[in-house]
């Protein structure tokens, strides 16, 4: 099992292997929680697909068509000549 060092201000680095299994990266949030025996459950704090829901929708914006995306790929390219 994979063991980490605790440094003067309280913070450890968490081993590969348990970021790997907790699916954490850089700049996740890692939640501690005491169970009624005194051992720390650990977890990576994932958001709530709920709590993102209308972040892409564009209210009372038609969809563009795969036509209008070719042709502004099309306009763009031509301005970079």
């Amino acid at each position: 099992m994979p063991t980490a060092t605790v440094t003067t201000k309280g913070q450890i680095t968490i081993p590969k292997a348990v970021r790997d299994h907790l699916r954490v990266d850089a700049g996740d949030q890692v939640d501690f929680t005491l169970n009624e025996r005194g051992e720390v459950i650990v977890r990576g704090v994932t958001t709530d697909i709920k709590s993102i829901r209308g972040l892409l929708k564009r209210p009372r914006k038609q969809a563009v068509t795969i036509e209008e995306m070719d042709a502004a790929i099309l306009r763009a390219h031509a301005r970079k000549r």
